[in-house]
Order: structure tokens, then C-alpha cells, then sequence
């Protein structure tokens, strides 16, 4: 008795998912032959932009850039309640690149992608660093920077790493060296006080004690487009480009120029933003 009852469940519910399955195919297949529908899809051709790969060479890396296409659902759901086609709420979704640096961390990222008319700027900082005067300046020229941090530097100087949370903040090593055990957790420890997780390791040349340790991390490793020298002002000059990753020295020569060097990038018409943006991949960075 038991035994029949079971198998008429059994077979009542097999009765209701293929009587689900069925009614969301009939469905499916009325939207997809609404005349609607079929002029959405007739125009979302002049609105797809495709995903740009990003580019590889040997063991380095360049953003590539998402693409557009139209959100088909979203679209036909929105117009469907207005009645009729209308341009104006097309729903648009963004289509990733099949090489992508988001999950390429055994490559030195060198610079943003090229199209962006916007470059970063780079400081790494260690124990014998002060960053001080470098982010009065950047403040009062309204930039926000990105500074690498020693972990030692950071435990030592706990109060002024949190009046600068307005900027990015990354680790650069721990007492020079890239232990992972004191690496991770000066990561922890930062994100501690800035609440966000740690995406870039620095490297000025190519370091495999570096990217080994933060690909494993799955970090990415920067190193810089352009590396200033003694000569802030005349380096920038020389050497700016679409997406460059700009590091300076944390000296008097810097802190001197920084404002000169600023003034200049603007006046070329660059905009001056985080690692993660310049780096972001997309559309709307």
C-alpha cells in the first residue's frame, strides 16, 4: 500500500516538472518569435561594441577593455510593459574579454590599457620613507595616488597610514623581504583599516621572488611605465603616454616637482587615477 503511494507521488511530481519545463518552453519560444523581440534583436546590432583581449608578451601585460552588447531579456521585458519598441530602454550588458588580466596574475602589468587617456600615479614606501609632504600635495591638488607599504613601515606608523585611506593602499614587502607569512598578514592587517582587499604587488624590474609569491596570492604584479629619476619634470615630459604607470622615489627632488608634474598631466588632458581604475577593464572606467 505504502509502496503505491510512493509511486503515485512519484509520478505526480515527474508530471509537474515536465508540465513546468514544457509551459516555460512554450514561452520561450512565443517571445522569441514576437515581432518585439525580433526588432530588438534586429537593432542590437549597431549598439555591440566586442571585447578587447588583452594584450601579452612574453611575460607581461596590458589591459584589454570589455565590450557592449544588448541585454535581450531585460530589453524585451521593460519595452513589453511600455507597449511598444522604444529605443530608449534598451538594456545593455557588458561582455568580457577571453584574455583578461583579471585572472592573469604570472604577468608584470605594464601599463593601463592604451585607449584611456589617463595614467597613475605610483609611490612605494619604505621604513625610510615619509610620505608626509607627498600627500599634502596630491590633496591639495585634489589626486588620489597609489601607495605601496612596507609591512613594517605600516605597523610603525599606524596613525598616519589612517589619514590616508582617501588614497589607494597596497603592501610592498615586509622589512624589504617577501616572506609569505608576514606578507599575507600585513595584508590582513591593512585591510583591517582600509576594509578592502589588496589587488597589486610592485616590482620596479622584473623580481621572481615577487610574482611568484603574489601570483600564488593572486595578485597582480605592476611594474612601472615610466620610473622617475632624479628629474621628475623632464622624465614626465619625455616619457607620458596613454596608461602609463608613473612610480617616483619619496624624496625632496619629488616632493619639489610633484606639483609641476601634476599641473603638466593635466594640461595635457590625462586624467590622474587609481591602479584599479587605470587597470579596470571596464567600460565604465
Amino acid at each position: 500500500m505504502l509502496k503505491n503511494k510512493l509511486i503515485q507521488v512519484a509520478v505526480v511530481l515527474i508530471l509537474v516538472v515536465f508540465s513546468f519545463y514544457y509551459t516555460n518552453k512554450t514561452i520561450d519560444i512565443i517571445k522569441q518569435t514576437d515581432p518585439l523581440m525580433k526588432k530588438i534583436k534586429e537593432e542590437s546590432t549597431k549598439y555591440q561594441i566586442p571585447a578587447e583581449n588583452a594584450k601579452e608578451e612574453d611575460n607581461k601585460i596590458i589591459p584589454g577593455k570589455n565590450g557592449k552588447e544588448v541585454d535581450y531579456e531585460e530589453t524585451y521585458q521593460k519595452m513589453k510593459r511600455y507597449g511598444t519598441y522604444n529605443e530608449s530602454l534598451t538594456v545593455f550588458k557588458e561582455t568580457t574579454p577571453s584574455v583578461s588580466i583579471e585572472d592573469t596574475y604570472d604577468k608584470y602589468v605594464i601599463s593601463g590599457n592604451e585607449e584611456k587617456k589617463a595614467v597613475a600615479l605610483v609611490f612605494p614606501i619604505t621604513k625610510e620613507n615619509s610620505p608626509n609632504n607627498i600627500t599634502t600635495i596630491l590633496n591639495g591638488e585634489d589626486v588620489q595616488a597609489t601607495f605601496f607599504l612596507d609591512g613594517l613601515w605600516l605597523e610603525n606608523n599606524l596613525s598616519l597610514v589612517k589619514n590616508m585611506t582617501n588614497h589607494e593602499l597596497e603592501i610592498l614587502s615586509y622589512d624589504n623581504k617577501y616572506e609569505e607569512v608576514y606578507f599575507t598578514s600585513s595584508i590582513q592587517y591593512l585591510k583591517n583599516i582600509t576594509g578592502n582587499n589588496s589587488n597589486y604587488c610592485y616590482a620596479d624590474y622584473d623580481n621572481k621572488e615577487v610574482i611568484e609569491l603574489c601570483s600564488k596570492l593572486e595578485l597582480h604584479t605592476i611594474t612601472p611605465t615610466i620610473k622617475i629619476t632624479n628629474t621628475p619634470f623632464q622624465d614626465i615630459k619625455t616619457k607620458l603616454s596613454n596608461g602609463s604607470i608613473i612610480s617616483f622615489p619619496i624624496n625632496t627632488t619629488t616632493e619639489l616637482e610633484l606639483k609641476t608634474v601634476i599641473d603638466f598631466i593635466k594640461s595635457k588632458g590625462y586624467s590622474i587615477v587609481t591602479l584599479q581604475e587605470l587597470l579596470s577593464e571596464s567600460l565604465e572606467k
